[in-house]
């Protein structure tokens, strides 16, 4: 997407599963992406902006779940997401400290959409997803603005920038530079072919942990990275999973927990430090607001078609994990505070990570 060279022109194929057209979370119908990035100086910060559908999302919401890998994480909205299982809002991904400033700012974009919150019907549960950026972004300073995340809102599209952008500008990933990454995977199944799509906000893992497709690539770039800090993952990761799959909230959970599998094959071990978050909706069905004469019917797969999205959702966000490392760019930001970019590496070692 946007002419960025991504894990695969570099010769690296992740698992055995087809990617969509795009190889992206928009391969999933309906699923825009937006992003705003602050990019000058020790300002290295901004938002990304999921819509899961293009229609009306607090009327017409989505099964929705979530689920904490390991808990040192900001992320607002996810107690009421958990306990109804579904999804009323877009999705917003920021840094730490401007959490609040996000979740304002979609509380107005609702408002202004439906005059019925808080007035005929109830209030509503904007989600919002952070991690720190803090080494390379001034996070005291909370550059972000609720008109920054207004207008990630109002300008999606299926296709998008990978990196340093948006919530990933300041963001490391196995000590380099990370950012928002992307891929998706196509779901064959006796009644049809469907998608799931994964985002990342990436900002996790030591640098001598880092696999590419089991090549520990990160040991033999440290042998070549003087640091003049201690080696430590205290960053988090934000996991976004899309899918057109037609699933329940229970069995929608239990694919959430297999995004570990695919951090796990970049190198993470989760350390106590690092927030990794995953949350997840899928299209197939949509839930009305108010409550209509007749039962629900919703659709679901059969619990023998799980194991195809399982290993899609690992897939998924394995390539995605490294799509926001080789995407992303150096920057030199707060206090001279910078991270190679992993592609300036390469080239500059002169390092092939083809397949064998």
């Amino acid at each position: 997407m946007h002419n960025q060279k991504r894990i695969r022109d570099y010769g690296v194929k992740v698992g055995s599963i087809e990617p969509g057209s795009l190889n992206a979370i928009t391969d999933v119908a309906g699923v825009t992406v937006g992003h705003v990035t602050l990019s000058d100086g020790h300002m290295q910060t901004g938002v990304t902006a999921i819509l899961p559908h293009q229609g009306d999302v607090f009327h017409d919401k989505l099964i929705a779940s979530s689920h904490v890998i390991n808990g040192f994480g900001k992320t607002m909205g996810t107690i009421q997401l958990a306990e109804l299982g579904t999804l009323e809002t877009p999705i917003v991904l920021t840094n730490t400290l401007n959490v609040g400033t996000a979740a304002n700012a979609v509380i107005d974009y609702m408002l202004e959409k439906n005059s019925d919150i808080g007035n005929t019907t109830g209030t509503v549960n904007p989600i919002v997803g952070e991690c720190n950026d803090m080494f390379l972004n001034d996070v005291r300073r909370r550059f972000v603005k609720e008109e920054h995340v207004r207008h990630a809102l109002d300008h999606t599209s299926v296709e998008f920038e990978e990196g340093a952008v948006g919530a990933g500008t300041g963001m490391l990933c196995y000590s380099l530079k990370g950012g928002i990454g992307s891929a998706s995977r196509l779901v064959e199944l006796g009644h049809g072919t469907y998608t799931v799509g994964v985002l990342v906000l990436s900002n996790f893992g030591m640098l001598s942990d880092l696999m590419v497709s089991g090549n520990p690539i990160g040991k033999v770039l440290k042998k070549h990275i003087q640091q003049s800090h201690k080696e430590e993952d205290k960053g988090s990761v934000m996991v976004i999973l899309a899918t057109d799959l037609p699933l329940s909230e229970r069995q929608l959970h239990r694919i959430l927990k297999r995004a570990v599998t695919g951090l796990s094959r970049t190198g993470s071990i989760i350390t106590n430090g690092s927030g990794e978050i995953v949350l997840g909706f899928t299209t197939a069905n949509k839930i009305p607001h108010a409550k209509p004469p007749k039962c629900l019917t919703i659709e679901t797969i059969h619990e023998e078609d799980m194991d195809e999205a399982f290993r899609a959702a690992g897939e998924a966000v394995e390539e995605a994990v490294l799509n926001s490392l080789i995407t992303a760019k150096s920057i030199v930001g707060r206090v001279g505070n910078e991270r190679p970019a992993f592609k300036d590496l390469l080239e500059k070692l002169n390092i092939s990570l083809k397949n064998p």
